[in-house]
């Protein structure tokens, strides 16, 4: 037995040492591998720190999206007559650029350029600068619409701005950010939706235009607990007095010009309350100062067809309410559609006895009309909307709203070429429908209706924003005359037909055209009934706007 039993134990160390002496080997083998793995990560790394020092101090990154669309543009005027644009093609190019060198600090930029096909419509009013007429005196260079204006073939900078990223503001649980530069002002909450685009900052109900300026954000979901709840602070100009560079004799560059407008000033909040993805809670409230118009007498020059200049009449306050729901359901088409409504207010703030709105008695024949001097008026307006899939690639989107006869909003560079429709003092109505073809190439197709009300709705803050009663206007005295005009004769060219209106009035009065008390009797009641004529025949009353587009982005 003893002899069986240290048999085992010599068979047993022997088998242990062979596979001792294996193992060790096997060891020794992987040690080695391990070490030449590690040599190649190294190597590898240095390779992918060189990558990421170039990305991060050379390269800018780069994305395209360029929009070629068609709009059928109709304006059904208040003297009966329509106005249009049967088929205006387009071509809208940004070039996006961003820049992030750490985890903290981003750069981006947008360059921009939006043109009609065919057209250069040049910087000047001067029929002897401009001999095709294409552009005449408009506001395509004002520096809130800069690239949504449809101009020339140059490129120019829609957003350039800085963006800085901290995780604790004060010490606190708080991150927050600081942005200065060429802010991201249009295509905000809620007005992204139809233009198929992600929000930018502002609420889209209220403010809709570029500027220059700075914002910060804190965002205050940790320290309160409730989803999303951010505050954000917003400040910018709009306009400049300095001198422009050899602008005047004494050459004092970029100085203050006290015969310019004053500077065009914004400050306002962002406030969410709620934010969880699917429930989406933002409120706005800002004041604007030195805001540009057309004083009364202006705006007389401007009907009569003469240059006018703006001048500066007082302030503006506004506050908005935007509300969305992203998903109704759990499942099925209900779960990715989106519902909206909003709310929001405009008032005016006049200087001492300064025109906001309004227009005295004697601006326009002798009836006062809109907000007397110094008068403050307010505005409301409210918007609803809803967004639904149709198919995996397609959603359709139905959208009103309707505006008081004093709302005044910052929506002019909304992307409607018919006018903002945001900015209507009425209804207005829109259906789209948006299909993605391709991961970079997507198609539209939009109609968009405005009913005025009121006239103004696209004016700017003086008395070319006052708002005059259409109906009142198509089915009063004014109305009566006009219709007058076009039954003596009378055509939209006022002062070229005048005459032909005078001699028809003559004759059907049995009165002699040539004699001097005729033309004393009659002639008051021709130019009365020539104004007339003019001012229904420069009123939109109904605006229609359908458009397709495809947009390429990558």
């Amino acid at each position: 037995m003893k002899r069986i039993i240290k048999a085992s134990l010599v068979a047993s160390i022997a088998l242990s040492g062979v596979q001792a002496s294996s193992l060790s080997a096997k060891l020794s083998s992987l040690e080695a591998e391990l070490a030449d793995l590690k040599k190649q990560v190294k190597k590898q790394n240095k390779k992918l720190n060189k990558v990421k020092a170039h990305d991060a101090n050379d390269n800018i990154k780069w994305s395209v999206d360029y929009r070629t669309a068609v709009d059928k543009i109709s304006y059904d005027m208040a003297d009966g007559t329509t106005r249009d644009k049967k088929a205006l093609f387009t071509n809208r190019l940004w070039l996006n650029m961003e820049f992030a060198p750490d985890n903290q600090n981003v750069f981006k930029g947008q360059l921009s350029m939006n043109k009609a096909f065919g057209a250069d419509f040049g910087e000047t009013p001067d029929p002897s600068l401009n001999p095709f007429g294409m552009r005449g005196a408009g506001f395509d260079t004002f520096d809130w619409i800069t690239n949504e204006a449809l101009r020339d073939g140059r490129v120019s900078v829609r957003q350039a701005y800085w963006l800085y990223l901290g995780e604790k503001f004060l010490g606190a649980d708080i991150p927050w950010t600081f942005s200065l530069g060429r802010r991201p002002s249009t295509n905000g909450f809620l007005a992204n939706l139809r233009d198929d685009d992600p929000a930018q900052s502002p609420l889209g109900h209220i403010i809709n235009v570029e500027f220059d300026g700075l914002s910060s954000k804190l965002d205050l979901s940790n320290i309160t607990g409730v989803p999303g709840m951010s505050f954000k602070v917003c400040m910018g100009l709009g306009s400049t007095n300095a001198t422009p560079r050899l602008g005047n004799l004494s050459s004092t560059d970029y100085a203050t010009d006290d015969n310019a407008l004053e500077d065009t000033q914004l400050a306002g909040f962002i406030f969410e309350p709620y934010n969880d993805g699917q429930y989406i809670v933002k409120t706005t409230a800002f004041k604007a100062f030195n805001m540009p118009g057309f004083d009364p007498q202006a705006f007389g020059t401007a009907f009569a067809g003469q240059e006018a200049s703006f001048s500066q009449n007082g302030n503006m306050l506004g506050a908005a309410i935007s509300v969305m729901v992203d998903g109704l359901g759990d499942d099925g088409i209900l779960a990715d559609t989106k519902v909206f409504g909003s709310f929001a207010w405009s008032k005016t703030d006049p200087d001492g006895n300064g025109y906001m709105l309004g227009l005295p008695a004697g601006a326009l024949g002798p009836q006062a009309f809109g907000a007397a001097a110094g008068e403050a008026k307010s505005g409301t307006s409210y918007w609803v909307g809803a967004q639904v899939p149709v198919t995996e690639k397609g959603v359709f989107g139905l959208e009103y709203n309707h505006g008081s006869q004093y709302w005044r909003p910052f929506t002019y560079a909304e992307d409607t070429l018919g006018g903002s429709k945001l900015a209507t003092r009425g209804d207005a109505y829109e259906a789209y429908f948006t299909y993605q073809l391709t991961d970079a190439l997507s198609a539209q197709v939009r109609y968009t209706k405005m009913n005025y009300d009121y006239t103004g709705s696209n004016g700017f803050f003086g008395a070319g924003g006052t708002p005059l009663d259409i109906d009142a206007l198509k089915n009063g005295p004014y109305g009566q005359a006009a219709a007058a005009w076009s039954q003596l004769g009378g055509t939209s060219d006022i002062a070229g037909s005048a005459q032909t209106v005078y001699a028809n009035l003559a004759q059907s009065q049995n009165m002699d055209p040539t004699d001097p008390a005729t033309q004393a009797a009659l002639m008051p009641q021709v130019q009365g009934m020539g104004q007339a004529k003019g001012l229904l025949g420069s009123i939109v009353d109904e605006a229609q706007d359908i458009r397709f587009y495809i947009r390429y982005r990558f």
